[in-house]
């Protein structure tokens, strides 16, 4: 692997490693940012559907399970709404915190094989 300098720089197997590990947590990365994005759109459809449950006055409404809309008591729809909101916050929380896990751990290798490797390599997106 020819550097900047016109030096070569031996590429170890640990050094294979740190790039393999880097290339799965890129890939990872963009899973969890599709993710995101879908738990974000989740969210604001939950949001969007407490809000026309407020704005309704009926006492029976139509709850959509699966496939199939069923006619529930208000309450019960309130309280499988907030539910619902609860676990998809949560699920958010987990996603976001995944990726910056997963940030932390790809800056550290871009450290390390950039302290090795200079501009021989480039570890950045177009």
């Amino acid at each position: 692997m020819q550097q900047g300098d016109g030096t070569e720089a031996q590429v170890t197997w640990e050094d294979q490693q740190n790039i393999n590990r880097f290339g799965r947590l890129n890939n990872r990365l963009h899973e969890l940012q599709e993710d995101i994005k879908l738990a974000k759109e989740a969210n604001e459809n939950l949001d969007d559907a407490g809000n026309e449950l407020i704005l309704s006055d009926e006492d029976v409404v139509r709850f959509q399970i699966g496939e199939v809309f069923a006619h529930m008591p208000r309450d019960d729809v309130e309280t499988r709404l907030e539910q619902m909101k609860e676990d998809a916050a949560k699920k958010l929380e987990g996603l976001e915190e995944e990726k910056e896990s997963i940030l932390a751990q790809m800056a550290e290798l871009k450290k390390i094989l950039y302290g090795k490797f200079k501009d021989a390599i480039n570890l950045e997106e177009d």
